[in-house]
């Protein structure tokens, strides 16, 4: 008899143009991942309206970001890929779970004290309460393993603990996740802050790279990266902006860190940024003409909501009927 597939679940939110830090941290290992688990892939656009967003804009990146996740190589026939606010369950879920997650726990979360000080005019609940609609997320489809990055290990520790709590009150209902920790080099930093990791909102436009940039930008901001003035491609962590360099052009190229010295020896910085800059374009533009096709096609992008939704329903009903049954409320007579 076949073993069952061990559960993923994983999501990225439309509020911004997905960056090449997506494509390397997230998008590319989904689609390592979708022949091997039972994957369910989300565009989480509930997480979105923490921070305030234009309805239509928010409508159109939904879209796009969808888009974008099979222009990636995510197929909608072997996951099921759906956009998260076509699920009420969601919603359902973490209204429950957030009567089992305490204050102290939340206060606590690193997230909400840098989105804090960053929307200090719109400190909203939503903004306190994020982690526990991400941990409804996660617990609705009883997933095993969740693709995180360092940044979100925290909030997969919470799911755990909400997971555990309500288990030890009533009885076995939730499987415990555990983050999967994508492999080196997931983590991208700013192409103008290599400090700080690259991010799909970041107000400079030369700091990150969009998965739809034209081919002349990308080469342009790559170009324009901080490095430093040493001017030799070797791999070192002490010198962020290099490191952060060789980091993209090894994942885009498959070759090691010192494949790459070997190949750059005695090269300057400008040859080497423009060599990353057209291996990440040349990666891309196939993407890229796979989204082109797919947005055009409006009718096929509203059928794999459908059928995602439809499909992702299914399992979450039944845990939310689990739930309900456990903390005592009465069942809805159809």
């Amino acid at each position: 008899m076949e073993d069952k597939k061990k559960v993923i679940f994983s999501g990225a939110q439309p509020s911004g143009k997905l960056s090449i830090g997506n494509y390397i941290g997230a998008l590319k290992n989904w689609v390592d991942l979708q022949n091997d688990y039972d994957c369910y892939y989300c565009v989480v656009d509930m997480h979105a309206i923490t921070v305030r967003q234009e309805p239509a804009e928010l409508r159109r990146r939904t879209l796009e970001t969808l888009a974008i996740y099979m222009a990636c190589g995510i197929d909608p026939e072997k996951v099921t890929l759906f956009v998260q606010s076509h699920v009420p369950a969601h919603a359902e879920l973490s209204w429950v779970l957030g009567c089992y997650t305490m204050f102290g726990e939340l206060s606590r979360m690193t997230q909400f004290k840098e989105k804090s000080r960053k929307y200090e005019n719109n400190i909203n609940a939503g903004l306190f309460t994020y982690p526990v609609l991400m941990a409804a997320d996660i617990l609705l489809y009883n997933a095993d393993l969740v693709p995180v990055g360092v940044d979100q290990t925290q909030h997969i520790e919470l799911a755990r603990n909400i997971a555990q709590r309500f288990n030890q009150v009533y009885s076995p209902t939730f499987v415990v996740p555990e983050g999967y920790v994508t492999k080196a080099g997931a983590k991208i930093m700013s192409l103008q802050d290599p400090e700080k990791k690259m991010s799909k909102s970041d107000p400079n436009p030369n700091a990150n790279v969009n998965i739809l940039d034209s081919r002349d930008d990308i080469i342009r901001k790559f170009k324009r990266a901080v490095t430093d003035s040493e001017a030799c491609i070797k791999y070192d962590p002490a010198r962020p902006g290099i490191a952060n360099l060789m980091s993209i052009y090894s994942v885009f190229t498959g070759k090691s860190f010192e494949e790459i010295e070997r190949e750059f020896d005695g090269v300057g910085y400008g040859d080497f940024k423009l060599a990353v800059g057209e291996a990440c374009a040349d990666t891309l533009a196939p993407i890229q003409e796979r989204f082109n096709q797919l947005i055009a096609d409006k009718d096929y992008l509203d059928s794999v909501m459908k059928n995602g939704a439809e499909k992702a329903a299914r399992t979450a009903y039944r845990t939310l009927s689990k739930v309900y049954k456990k903390v005592g409320f009465l069942p809805y007579v159809r």
